[in-house]
């Protein structure tokens, strides 16, 4: 996953703040956490912001995010009591240069009086002054080399899996994740409202249905279509075929390209209504991909294709119910740039870098996941 922060180089060693190994804040009535980005970021800090609920049951936890998280998590049960949605801010909450945050949303959020602002976001060259001027009585997070300091940090290294850096994040300030089945992999509930939006779309789904997601952000982290078409009719199941409207030409050709029909669903859904379909399936075949997350943290068994540095920084953290297939790749397939240090500069070229995951191996752990002995994810 890529956050709004660049990622930041090695060498920062094990520095951390003087204050890293402080426990609860005292008199915590509001909490502000700064996580502005997609839909697989958010997903991987919910074990965090699961923490952060703990430890203080009794606080308001704002989370400062976009449009889509306000949509998304208004009303639903969670950790979160309440989301602000930023306007795009440079390095906040758009890749866009020249975007500050106006003077007005300070003031706004001052206004809120937040005891701990939390930032789980990037590295801190852009969020750490802006979660610095929100005035909260203390705040933590994460700090990468040269970025500005907060009361409580931990250093921001590129391989490190965001879902255990945000717990150690939370760690700071007391709170504590509870294990894998409680803690680490993120859940979201499926509301009566998604079910009624997939009925409405989609009317009643096939029983056994498998679903495949082939988009990605980033070209480079895409299996061939050609591919999850061959996969998806080994599963001998009905398929549901999920996307973006920007993903629209990768959905119908895996259509086209699959021997049994499938159903394509291409922007139709918002994500409660996807969340309910992905919840009415017994498998997702994705590529590293916020659907992917999504699917597991509504208890959906998935198989997923992973360029090996993003299964670091975003893979599922158990086996159970999620299998990883792991492309190997680390020099771009067209001119043999590197592709392992976060310090080289990127090359121009959008090849996929995971062809080396072959529908055998993903058709193995796909009939693993639908016909043996199911286990806790």
């Amino acid at each position: 996953m890529i956050a709004f922060e660049p990622a930041v180089s090695a060498g920062l060693g094990t520095v951390a703040g003087s204050e890293a190994g402080g426990g609860l804040v005292a008199d915590v009535r509001r909490i502000a956490v700064l996580r502005a980005n997609a839909l697989g970021d958010y997903l991987m800090a919910v074990p965090a912001l699961d923490a952060l609920k703990r430890a203080y049951p009794e606080a308001q936890l704002t989370l400062l995010a976009t449009p889509w998280h306000a949509a998304f998590l208004t009303g639903r049960p969670g950790p979160v009591d309440d989301v602000v949605a930023l306007p795009p801010i440079t390095g906040v909450s758009t890749y866009e240069s020249g975007r500050s945050a106006p003077d007005v949303l300070y003031d706004e959020l001052r206004e809120r009086r937040f005891d701990l602002a939390v930032q789980i976001h990037g590295g801190g060259r852009y969020s750490n002054p802006f979660v610095r001027r929100l005035g909260a009585r203390v705040t933590a997070g994460l700090r990468a080399p040269g970025a500005e300091s907060l009361d409580r940090w931990l250093p921001y290294t590129h391989y490190h899996h965001d879902t255990l850096r945000f717990l150690q994040v939370a760690a700071l300030v007391g709170g504590v994740g509870s294990g894998v089945s409680g803690g680490l992999e993120p859940r979201v509930e499926v509301t009566g409202g998604d079910r009624d939006e997939l009925a409405r779309v989609l009317g009643r789904t096939p029983q056994g249905l498998v679903a495949v997601h082939p988009g990605a952000t980033d070209p480079r982290r895409r299996w061939p279509v050609e591919r999850f078409a061959e996969a998806a009719d080994r599963t001998g199941r009905p398929v549901v075929v999920t996307g973006t409207r920007a993903e629209e030409d990768l959905v119908t050709g895996v259509v086209a390209a699959m021997r049994r029909p499938a159903i394509p669903v291409v922007g139709t859904l918002g994500l409660g209504g996807l969340a309910a379909l992905y919840e009415r399936c017994d498998l997702l075949i994705a590529n590293d991909t916020g659907p992917r997350h999504l699917a597991a943290a509504v208890g959906t068994p998935t198989v997923a294709v992973y360029w090996c540095g993003n299964l670091i920084n975003a893979g599922p953290l158990s086996r159970a119910a999620h299998r990883p297939l792991i492309s190997w790749t680390t020099a771009c397939p067209a001119c043999g740039a590197d592709g392992v240090d976060p310090a080289a500069e990127r090359c121009p070229h959008v090849e996929s870098w995971v062809r080396d995951v072959t529908v055998d191996m993903v058709a193995e752990q796909a009939d693993d996941l639908l016909h043996g002995t199911p286990g806790e994810s």
